[in-house]
């Protein structure tokens, strides 16, 4: 995307069409497919993998989440051998937090000007090459417009309610505003540079717009009912996904909430589409915890103390929101499951390896054969069991 940003100008002077710029840009990027970017290589951020070492498919992935904080400490290596010892081949590492802090130290301008890296992983090329060593996909978590970071480097970027005052979640975390382009470039240029670094795969989190507190009263600058709301997420997924795919070889996947998988309100008023995503990226993740599901949904009283059915009935209907696109049209399914103890809920169950065990294999009966697991604090002692 950079690279059409610089040379669009040149191509319009001389007569030639968006279009065609574009093919020769993608043709030029695949011939030059073992060229590394050139990176500073003091900092331990230069990309460990080449591009032609990347391609858009990836492996069934059965992965955890692991939050930064973890991988960068020895319980990193405890979870490495879990790995190891089970059936899990992956991990989703965030790059950037819901904080809007990257995880690591960045060569990027950008995050240079918004004092957005927090190195809680000290020397990410070397834990790269620890996952790679044992054959562990890393997935790259970004949070894309909630971003207190940003927000707060550059207050025009920040979402505002009509009295003037930041949109923010439950805990107080500022998001940006989802229709600025300016917004779409910073996030696109982390991806880019991430999946360069050595990161198999760009995982998109927060890719919509704000529900609750505040958000019903914000002021976007622009049109933003509910179809326009899918367009300006679908373009930005256009944009990112195009990026990393030209820029750095590399799939991408997208995080959407579980409920816009039935629910054409919800993902009207949120902007994700689940056909659009499917369609725009290479794996769609619905978070389809059963903790998260109303009394009555798929005909349970408690969604929570039925994860077989719960996972079933919600990838079932994965399957027939999807069944109308061809196969080469759409992303895989890769669902988070859960895989922690929801003591919120009334009525729930404790999430032992037998729990977890009947999301996993719901997951296999509904047809997919992918899954991540998610627990908040990276505690996954009851898969030893």
């Amino acid at each position: 995307m950079k690279y059409i940003k610089r040379y669009l100008p040149l191509a319009i002077a001389f007569g030639i069409s968006a279009a065609i710029l574009v093919a020769v840009l993608i043709i030029s990027s695949v011939s030059k497919a073992t060229v590394i970017k050139e990176r500073s290589d003091d900092n331990g951020c230069a990309p460990i993998i080449s591009p032609d070492e990347h391609t858009f498919s990836h492996p069934k992935v059965h992965g955890i989440y692991v939050t930064a904080p973890t991988a960068g400490t020895e319980k990193m290596d405890e979870l490495i051998d879990l790995i190891n010892s089970t059936d899990l081949n992956a991990v989703v590492l965030d790059i950037k937090e819901d904080s809007g802090n990257i995880s690591f130290y960045l060569d990027n301008p950008d995050t240079d000007e918004t004092k957005a890296c927090i190195p809680y992983i000290k020397d990410i090329k070397a834990l790269l090459q620890t996952l790679h060593d044992n054959d562990i996909y890393v997935i790259g978590r970004i949070s894309c417009f909630k971003d207190p970071v940003l927000a707060e480097a550059h207050p025009e970027l920040a979402l505002l309610d009509s009295t003037g005052e930041p949109v923010v979640d439950s805990m107080g975390n500022a998001w940006v505003n989802p229709c600025k382009q300016e917004v779409w470039d910073y996030v696109t240029d982390i991806a880019v540079d991430c999946a360069l670094l050595g990161f198999d795969e760009i995982q998109l989190d927060y890719v919509r717009f704000p529900v609750g507190q505040n958000s019903e009263d914000a002021v976007y600058g622009v049109a933003s009912d509910d179809e326009s709301r899918q367009e300006y997420i679908n373009s930005f997924l256009s944009q990112i996904t195009s990026a990393v795919h030209e820029e750095a070889f590399a799939p991408v996947s997208a995080n959407v909430f579980g409920t816009i998988i039935t629910s054409d309100v919800d993902a009207k008023h949120i902007g994700q589409s689940y056909t659009d995503f499917a369609s725009n990226v290479d794996c769609i993740s619905p978070m389809i915890y059963p903790s998260h599901y109303a009394a009555g949904d798929f005909g349970l009283d408690v969604p929570d103390a039925n994860p077989y059915d719960t996972i079933y009935g919600a990838l079932s209907g994965s399957a027939y929101a999807l069944a109308s696109i061809p196969d080469e049209d759409k992303g895989t399914v890769r669902p988070w499951l859960q895989a922690f103890t929801a003591e919120n809920v009334e009525g729930h169950i404790e999430y032992d390896k037998a729990a977890i065990d009947s999301e996993i294999q719901a997951v296999y009966d509904a047809g997919y054969d992918e899954w991540i697991l998610w627990n908040s604090k990276s505690d996954y002692s009851v898969l030893s069991e």
